[in-house]
């Protein structure tokens, strides 16, 4: 196990009313509470390349109105780093979930999620009693077999340029240009630089030997198609899917499958790019306000 190392963070618009750790099986997970009363808002963590801080621009607008919650994924922020792959699968993490909500003494929550892999679809589907409704912005899950990259992951490549990043060899050996990468990928929007710098400073935070780990961790039947539709077909609460346009990562036609197989309502933002509740804050925590509101 290796512990977080505190990284010195920016001053934030509002701080934690409460915070602390929760422990299941000698992982520790980092989480805060905002706000006090109803309605209460689970934002949920995404891929470990990020952490509980991609949520700045939803945090003090909704624990003005009620109490948010939020922790940092296994590998990233203030939580462990574990060596375990286990420790990484989605439904391990839809358990810190309840777990948090347990610690911060909230019955049920309305769970919010950014690119969700599989946490909150089995937090929705598993524990409908601590679910009021759930929020999907970008989800990544399959409704239908995924196409095959245009290059192998475990391979060592003759090129580093575009998507061959996206290797195994090439984190090991350029860890902070992956990450630069990526992000950059996430932000296609213009004008789009504070946003690129958060994120990139965040998956700084942790390193290649750690998602790679945490990759082993989600080589389960979890993501696969039949998984997801099946577990769409258990989620009883409301649901919101939301998605942009000019997402470079997850095809606005995944989000579209997805909503479908879930019965949600979709909303496609026009020319938003993968992170749009950092991109577009305003029109984000209107559409969220506006589902919170009418479902809790």
């Amino acid at each position: 196990m290796i512990a977080a190392a505190p990284a010195r963070e920016q001053t934030r618009a509002r701080y934690p009313a409460e915070e602390g750790f929760v422990e299941r099986d000698g992982v520790r997970i980092f989480w805060e509470r905002y706000g006090e009363g109803d309605p209460t808002i689970l934002f949920t963590p995404t891929w470990e390349l990020v952490h509980s801080r991609c949520w700045k621009m939803q945090i003090p607008y909704f624990a003005r109105q009620g109490r948010v919650v939020t922790f940092d994924p296994p590998g990233n922020g203030r939580s462990d780093r574990p060596r375990n792959a286990g420790a990484y699968e989605r439904s391990e993490v839809a358990e810190y979930a309840a777990a948090v909500l347990d610690a911060a003494r909230v019955e049920r929550a309305v769970v919010v999620s950014w690119c969700d892999m599989g946490e909150a679809l089995i937090l929705a589907a598993e524990r409908p009693e601590r679910v009021t409704g759930v929020v999907f912005i970008a989800p990544a899950l399959p409704t239908r077999e995924r196409e095959v990259p245009e290059f192998p992951f475990d391979e060592e490549l003759h090129t580093d340029d575009g998507w061959a990043k996206e290797n195994r060899h090439y984190w090991l050996r350029d860890w902070p240009g992956y990450v630069e990468f990526f992000i950059s990928a996430m932000f296609p929007e213009p004008h789009s630089t504070k946003q690129i710098e958060d994120a990139v400073g965040w998956g700084l935070e942790t390193d290649a030997e750690t998602l790679l780990v945490s990759f082993r961790g989600w080589d389960t039947k979890e993501l696969d198609p039949e998984t997801t539709v099946e577990l769409c077909g258990r989620v009883q609460c409301p649901a919101l899917v939301i998605h942009g346009t000019a997402d470079e990562l997850v095809e606005p036609e995944r989000a579209r499958a997805f909503a479908s197989e879930l019965g949600a309502r979709l909303v496609l933002l026009e020319g938003s790019g993968h992170g749009p509740h950092a991109r577009d804050p305003v029109k984000i925590n209107l559409l969220v306000h506006d589902f919170v509101w009418r479902h809790a």
